[in-house]
């Protein structure tokens, strides 16, 4: 079928369900209901069989719903409504929650139910929550929806009851520190996790604050800062403590909004004298304090486990863990895994710290050699198998970060981005070798030029994924350590390290990594340092959260996805896992079906790009 995807902004969930209704062989484009573009001509410029809205903050015109079927994808059971369902789900304590795939109809959230779909509400933050356990619902719910839909038979069930509850404003987010315990606090900023964040008042001025782990030890007067660690503060509770990872400064009247900040680069002078308590070494995977670099060992795996907000990796970020990698590598394992953990993998720079810096140039060139240090010493590590192991999304430098492993091992549910340009950049973290050495040349030109997303299926056809873990979200740590376990345990894997450091060798006698990162950095040194590059607005729109004023032509062509294998032909060498084969495809349909000519999908001129676009990231949920 011909589905149009209809949404406020191309976030993760609607990435997920482009990327896995191609998968399903569907032909896909998007359009995003912007401010000042009518809608209602876009859908009919389409002509599609049918209309998803996997995420939209306004409205379907009754111009669309009344002509063609639009399914509306609401984040909570069959009778929730309201724009705050799942910060009132975290709220309220919840432990089972669910997603709604319903008819647009004249009154919000009321339409009948196509689909639903239940998940559990594990503690963690509502972006994460978003990006787990309510997407694998919201995709399981859609294809059933759509399933239904295509048989031509299925009748809709009308909604019985059900309420709708108005937007959760910051009068009730609000924190009284003198008050509220550990829990209530947690809650409280989980609820609020990426956006809206909790407005509060600190160090005479007002923030917004986002993240929230508990502290087992430290504890002072309510309200108190009390240290800080990895550019975190911890804040006393009333019977406690809590970290949190990033601030925002209010809006000024007239001035545009701030990026999100670690937390002691956005006090910056206003803060304190506070001892840095650095987490206790070697924690394990159940430790109670909290730490974004954390590393153990089981048997012969390794486990170097990191957790940045929103999965942006500012240069300290990168140096702390390129730090923590050094160490991993002195200890006597045979297979190190990086990651691990349930959300984001890694989003590349961050476009935050960068747009704050005194001078933006510098800090990206700063950054991305920091990534391309962290990169280089995972290339050419040649005593162990290493893995990159995904349970969350991963976009730009952050996917081709995952690359320069031996295995990339991906939860089921995970979604790629292994390109750069919407951001205005060529790229680095030598994406020149290990993206064609994996897929090769060709096919890592058009994957990076197409810019779409991919889903873990996709990727693991094209040869960029070696193995896809299907579990739930809470189990991929789990999951990770057994086939870790298991692989540092198999015969084989002390030959294949052996063979790993002769390809290395051959390849470095090929063409030496020193002149992919040379070539690729630059490239990105002539647009970091050109005031004129289209970079520098893009960043800044990134961070400022500023709408789009177009779709981007590259959405609204439908596309679908019976992806080829990876091409043969020259390739520099690696020691791939061993994994079933490919399974054998055509090529990618890159235009409207015969039935929809392409005149009829109207190519727009784009002046500006919203966050969501460029690639999942803090402001995108």
């Amino acid at each position: 079928m011909y589905v149009l995807l209809v949404a406020s902004a191309f976030n993760s969930l609607t990435q997920r369900v482009h990327a896995e209704l191609r998968d399903h062989g569907h032909h896909v484009a998007v359009e995003l209901a912007l401010p000042g573009t009518s809608l209602a001509e876009a859908v009919r410029g389409h002509r599609p069989d049918l209309v998803i809205a996997p995420m939209l903050r306004t409205a379907v015109p009754e111009e669309v719903w009344s002509a063609h079927t639009c399914l509306i994808v609401h984040p909570g059971p069959v009778g929730d409504r309201g724009p705050s369902s799942l910060d009132r789900a975290i709220q309220d304590r919840e432990t089972r929650w669910g997603v709604t795939v319903l008819q647009a109809n004249a009154e919000m959230d009321a339409g009948d139910v196509w689909a639903s779909v239940e998940c559990p509400v594990p503690p963690v933050g509502k972006s994460d929550l978003y990006r787990g356990e309510i997407a694998d619902a919201a995709l399981e719910a859609v294809l059933l929806a759509v399933e239904r839909f295509a048989s031509g038979t299925y009748v809709p069930q009308p909604q019985t009851g059900g309420r709708a509850r108005p937007l959760l404003r910051q009068e009730e987010r609000r924190i009284d520190w003198e008050a509220d315990g550990t829990e209530q606090v947690l809650r409280a900023l989980r609820a609020a996790d990426s956006q809206p964040g909790v407005r509060d008042d600190l160090l005479g001025g007002e923030w917004f604050l986002y993240g929230g782990h508990r502290e087992e030890q430290l504890r002072g007067r309510p309200g108190e800062l009390l240290a800080t660690r990895a550019g975190a503060v911890c804040r006393a509770t009333a019977d406690g403590a809590v970290w949190i990872p990033e601030l925002r400064a209010r809006r000024l009247p007239g001035r545009p909004a701030g990026p999100k900040l670690p937390a002691t680069t956005a006090l910056s002078d206003r803060l304190p004298p506070l001892p840095e308590v650095p987490a206790p070494p070697d924690a394990g995977p159940h430790r109670r304090t909290w730490s974004d670099v954390g590393y153990h060992e089981e048997g012969q795996a390794g486990f170097l486990t990191f957790s940045f907000p929103g999965g942006a990796m500012s240069t300290a970020h990168c140096r702390r863990l390129l730090d923590a990698y050094r160490t991993a590598c002195t200890r006597p394992t045979s297979v190190l895994v990086l990651g691990g953990g349930r959300d984001f993998f890694s989003n590349g720079i961050h476009l935050g710290v960068i747009e704050a810096a005194a001078d933006p140039a510098e800090e990206s060139w700063a950054n991305i050699n920091a990534m391309d240090d962290l990169v280089e010493a995972v290339l050419t590590t040649t005593d162990r198998l290493v893995v990159s192991a995904l349970g969350g999304n991963a976009a730009a430098g952050g996917a081709v970060f995952a690359l320069a492993a031996d295995e990339v091992w991906c939860r089921s549910g995970v979604v790629l981005n292994p390109h750069y340009r919407l951001m205005g950049l060529y790229g680095s973290e030598y994406w020149t070798y290990t993206l064609p050495r994996r897929v090769g040349p060709g096919l890592a030109e058009r994957l990076t030029a197409e810019a779409l997303p991919l889903s873990a299926a996709a990727a693991q056809r094209l040869g960029l994924v070696d193995r896809t873990v299907p579990c739930a979200p809470q189990e991929f740590t789990g999951e990770t350590e057994r086939l870790a376990a298991r692989l540092a345990a198999l015969p084989a894997t002390a030959a294949r390290i052996a063979a790993k450091k002769a390809a290395r060798e051959r390849d470095e006698a090929v063409r030496p990594l020193a002149a992919y990162r040379e070539a690729e950095l630059a490239r990105m040194r002539r647009t970091f340092f050109d005031p004129d590059a289209p970079y520098h607005a893009l960043r800044r729109a990134f961070v400022r959260k500023e709408r789009a004023v177009a779709t981007l032509p590259h959405l609204t062509r439908a596309t679908t996805d019976r992806a080829p294998a990876a091409a043969p032909g020259p390739q520099p060498a690696r020691q791939p896992a061993p994994r079933a084969a490919p399974q054998a495809a055509g090529p990618p349909v890159t235009a409207p079906p015969s039935s929809v000519p392409r005149s009829a999908v109207r190519q727009r001129d784009v002046t500006g790009l919203a966050a969501p676009d460029a690639a999942p990231g803090p402001t995108c949920c």
